[in-house]
């Protein structure tokens, strides 16, 4: 699952080497992903409206549907 968020953000991002995914769990076992980017990229991650990291998001709960894990995508500020 981190491989795929690492993916995506890294296609949405100019400073690829900035992108860090950190993945954790919490009490109910839900998956934790935060991605931190460069604070350029940011704006680019989460797109006009927010529709980028809403399609980043979808795209992730779909393959944890498949995986049969629960998944929550946060972005980290800097």
């Amino acid at each position: 699952m981190r491989e795929l968020a690492q993916y995506l953000v890294e296609a949405v991002a100019e400073q690829v080497d900035a992108v860090k995914i950190e993945e954790t769990t919490d009490e109910y076992g839900t998956l934790i992903l935060t991605a931190s980017v460069s604070e350029e990229d940011m704006g680019r991650l989460i797109g006009k409206g927010g529709k980028t990291v809403r399609a980043i998001r979808q795209l992730l709960r779909i393959r944890a549907i498949r995986d049969n894990v629960r998944v929550h995508f946060e972005l980290k500020d800097q």
